[in-house]
């Protein structure tokens, strides 16, 4: 194909999509305004009314309000029921599979990752060093028990005698 063929297809083609978004437009304005008439009816001529005539208007158009009041707050609360009759049913279910909405894992960056490296291989040498760092103890410094040390009571207490403390 040429370019000048293909320019012209693009245009054609642009043309086109414009007009059918503009067909659109126009298609969703009408729907609009035929909404709108629907649920308000057509608008009322008020000009050279009387005040009694307006009132009573009023009065429709009060009452109209309050029935659509009413109607929006019974949707609401059905709503708000559903929505909580479903959170509990997810909590159920949740419960049931023994699964709980696990947090999102925070990025850990290599610099900090390189660290934790770092300190697991520092801390794997150093496992295997701990047996150097303690005392050798040899065999004359083993537990002995006192067998010449009696059982004395302090000279304050009852029973105590002087004397009997080999201390003094």
């Amino acid at each position: 194909m040429t370019p000048a063929r293909k320019k012209k297809l693009r245009t054609l083609l642009r043309k086109k999509a414009a007009e059918e978004l503009k067909k659109e437009q126009e298609r969703k304005a009408e729907e609009r305004r035929r909404t709108i008439n629907e649920r308000c009816g057509p608008p009322k001529n008020l000009d050279g009314i009387n005040e009694a005539a307006l009132q009573a208007i009023c009065k429709e158009y009060h009452q109209r309000i309050v029935k659509l009041e009413d109607a929006k707050y019974d949707l609401e609360y059905a709503v708000r029921q559903k929505e909580f009759v479903i959170n509990e049913l997810n909590m159920q279910v949740n419960d049931l599979r023994g699964k709980f909405i696990k947090p999102p894992l925070k990025k850990v960056s290599r610099f900090e990752y390189g660290k934790f490296e770092k300190l697991m291989r520092a801390a794997k040498k150093a496992d295997h060093s701990f047996r150097a760092n303690l005392k050798s103890v040899g065999p004359s410094t083993k537990f002995k028990l006192d067998e010449d040390v009696k059982e004395t009571k302090p000279d304050w207490a009852l029973g105590a005698k002087k004397g009997d403390n080999p201390e003094e």
